[in-house]
């Protein structure tokens, strides 16, 4: 069966619109296992007409029953989307229809046509789909996890570095700086600006206390921003989250990333979670082995494929 409903396209979110299109979202992510959205779709959708973005959707009798945000902002990497269809509207050529919707409308931006689409769960469907309309199997991020429940060694800190709390208002552009050191061969992560910060800084989430930060002679090495989800109003039970972790290249070697690593989990587990979860690239070998020998397993896997 194909849907005869349009996708329809704004290029901002009532507030209204937001709450549909989130409703959405859980909807699937509760019948899939994984959320459909990254973080980075999520604060765009919230923010509503705060920033300019493409949104395709499609509705049946009133209802939102498809959804796709497109981000044609980065210049470098090219425009990327990611996509959402309710659970009882699947099988009806909703998914395809937004696809080749989103394609088109990265092509206004980019002559090239690229497109990169993110798939959240990697399930089998999502690949038939973007495998089918011309995209390629490009990058593969995992999802680990491990009970907070098991033993955590102490930390251990390298020579005269010390580690304290993140210091909103102080700290905030020579965190930027470090994070762009400490991430320059992944973009995603190394091009976050002041701004990109302090949006995440006034979510609710935003805890400075869990934003550890080693410092070297007054210069700041590492990091691991830790975050904890699954406060009221969620639908599952709290986790803890290696969020961000990240090393300068002149403390490489030393044994930082493991020391707080383990700082962070044991501030996790202080806050009575019993779980951390954490995201980390399936080229990142090295970080996967560290991860590993601190009793983290993978638990899920992100897609994202690429054409043009």
């Amino acid at each position: 069966m194909t849907t005869t409903a349009p996708v329809q396209r704004l290029s901002h979110l009532t507030p209204d619109e937001v709450t549909e299109v989130l409703e959405l979202a859980r909807a699937a992510g509760d019948a899939d296992g994984a959320y459909p959205l990254s973080e980075h779709v999520v604060l765009h959708v919230r923010r509503g007409g705060d920033e300019p973005a493409i949104h395709l959707y499609v509705r049946e009798n009133g209802q939102l029953v498809g959804y796709a945000h497109v981000d044609t902002t980065d210049l470098i990497e090219g425009a990327s989307a990611e996509l959402v269809v309710h659970p009882m509207f699947r099988r009806h050529g909703l998914g395809r229809a937004l696809v080749v919707a989103a394609t088109a409308a990265a092509a206004e931006h980019d002559p090239a046509g690229r497109l990169r689409l993110w798939a959240h769960g990697d399930h089998p469907s999502a690949s038939a789909l973007a495998l089918s309309l011309g995209f390629r199997r490009a990058r593969v991020l995992y999802q680990m996890r491990r009970s907070l429940y098991a033993p955590l060694e102490n930390p251990v800190l390298p020579p005269e570095v010390t580690l304290r709390a993140f210091r909103p208002g102080e700290d905030d552009e020579r965190w930027v700086a470090l994070n762009a050191r400490a991430f320059a061969d992944l973009p995603d992560q190394g091009r976050w600006t002041l701004k990109d910060l302090r949006v995440r800084m006034a979510e609710p989430w935003f805890d400075p206390a869990g934003f550890l930060l080693a410092e070297r002679h007054d210069e700041l090495v590492g990091f691991h921003w830790t975050k904890a989800h699954g406060n009221a109003g969620h639908d599952h039970d709290p986790i803890g989250e290696v969020y961000v972790l990240g090393v300068d290249p002149s403390a490489h070697g030393l044994g930082l990333g493991r020391a707080l690593t383990l700082a962070g989990l044991r501030y996790l587990r202080n806050r009575g979670l019993d779980q951390a979860m954490l995201y980390v690239d399936e080229a990142n070998e090295r970080a996967i082995a560290l991860y590993q020998k601190l009793g983290f397993a993978r638990w899920s896997t992100d897609v994202s494929y690429q054409r043009g």
